[in-house]
């Protein structure tokens, strides 16, 4: 058990040595850092929300607001800290965002930084999940639905968007279902919120039913799925040198601070289109997932509760190869449960949302992306271009692609060929492939059929 403040501030001292800084003046800053944080904790008698607004309030006489919102983070995590050593009893931001159900911490630092940060909290407050007069009906459905087995992520965001929408007016909790359900319906008119409607009505119904055997069961109105379907996007098809551009960019990409970054973005670009992987299959391989020696990589409880193990090519092995040797070299741990793409951060593990900020920043740094906005190709589009140009590679070499579907559908992580047939994108260069394929192997067989005729 250790006491803080401490007068000779050895706590702080003992933090920062931890950390292991990679130069001695990064460590010097955060103990200037840490050090007027306590200053300023020695005049209360406990850490609470009172004190970082005293703290932030001095600091900003002298530092500007980035510099604010570095040395915050900081504190953040020597908060943190100290809770996981029982030296206190809760980071008072962790407190604000339970009581106000704030998502993000940087939002609470911002709005403990204002002028009257009471007011900006109220204006963030959310409302607390499963909180309306349908709350509990849809949280008990979706434990039970997890309990069976499935992921149910996907629908709890559905029942949650409609319990927000329930609780901002409270006047609909004394009208039947049907009104609650209008209502959400009228509150955008995009397809895909007509779609979701449709889905969390089957889903309410279900719930019902659960409780209620004898109820009828629903018949599902297909036409706003249908208008989604006729409205989705079309996956963009990368060419082989839109991929050699996004990897050169991806060795040169600009990251002072962190030398290693380039090469961990060059090495999971590489994974997302030879491997096909997803960015949160990226997020979550560990150092042990990578057998050198079999050449292959092990992709654990991905989509659908699958593992599976995927032989790489000699190029990519070399290139993972060197990605690990750089890693091993720039102190990252070498436990076979730490992160395979490791960065210097108090979780030493790239998050799926990081993992998608860097590619997508990549493809924006590429032209292939416009630099503001969701419009253009997309991540994800990656696994399409790997499809599509497998099977152009097959068409080239001779090979039928229609006996290399299920191993295709197996490597993607796919439960059967239907799940991997909606990745195929007719492309000219395919269409032209297969049109060949056909004069060579099927148009013979029309001309003896002609000719055998009386």
């Amino acid at each position: 058990m250790i006491a803080w403040p401490d007068s000779e501030r050895r706590v702080i001292a003992d933090y920062v040595r931890d950390l292991g800084m990679r130069t001695e003046l990064a460590g010097t800053v955060y103990l200037q850092i840490l050090g007027s944080f306590q200053m300023v904790a020695e005049r209360y008698a406990i850490i609470d929300q009172s004190t970082l607004k005293a703290w932030l309030s001095e600091r900003a006489r002298y530092w500007s607001p980035s510099t604010m919102a570095h040395a915050a983070r900081v504190v953040d995590r020597f908060l943190s800290y100290l809770v996981g050593e029982a030296v206190i009893a809760a980071n008072p931001i962790d407190v604000l965002r339970t009581d106000y159900q704030i998502r993000t911490r940087c939002s609470i630092w911002r709005a403990l930084a204002t002028t009257n940060p009471d007011a900006t909290l109220a204006a963030l407050r959310r409302p607390k999940p499963f909180g309306s007069v349908l709350g509990a009906m849809m949280r008990d459905h979706i434990a039970l639905m997890r309990n069976r087995g499935y992921h149910y992520t996907t629908q709890a965001g559905w029942c949650l968007r409609f319990d927000r929408h329930l609780q901002a007016h409270p006047d609909l909790a004394s009208q039947p279902m049907e009104v609650m359900l209008q209502s959400w319906r009228a509150a955008r008119s995009t397809h895909n919120h007509a779609a979701e409607c449709e889905r969390l009505e089957g889903i309410l119904a279900k719930a019902l039913r659960h409780k209620d055997p004898a109820l009828k069961i629903r018949r599902p109105n297909p036409k706003p799925l249908q208008e989604v379907a006729r409205h989705w996007r079309r996956p963009h098809i990368y060419s082989p040198a839109d991929v050699r551009r996004m990897l050169d960019l991806a060795r040169s990409y600009p990251s002072p601070r962190a030398p290693l970054r380039p090469l961990t973005i060059y090495t999971m670009l590489l994974l997302a289109y030879c491997a096909g992987l997803r960015r949160s299959e990226i997020a979550r391989l560990n150092l042990g997932d990578v057998e050198l020696g079999a050449c292959t990589i092990t992709i654990r409880e991905t989509k659908f509760f699958k593992t599976r193990i995927l032989p790489l090519s000699e190029s990519v092995m070399v290139e993972l190869v060197a990605y690990i040797d750089a890693r091993r070299h720039a102190g990252g741990s070498q436990d076979p449960g730490s992160g395979l793409f490791w960065h210097e951060q108090v979780t030493h593990r790239y998050t799926p949302t990081a993992v998608a900020w860097l590619l997508v920043d990549v493809l924006r740094r590429a032209e292939l992306k416009p630099r503001r906005g969701k419009i253009g190709p997309r991540l994800h589009d990656l696994r399409h271009s790997m499809v599509v140009n497998r099977i152009l590679e097959w068409y080239q070499a001779g090979i039928n692609p229609q006996d290399r579907l299920p191993f295709l559908a197996t490597y993607m992580g796919h439960r059967d060929i239907h799940s991997t047939l909606v990745y195929i994108t007719v492309t000219q260069d395919l269409l032209q492939e297969a049109s060949e394929r056909f004069r060579v192997l099927g148009a013979p067989c029309l001309t003896l059929t002609q000719e055998g005729r009386p």
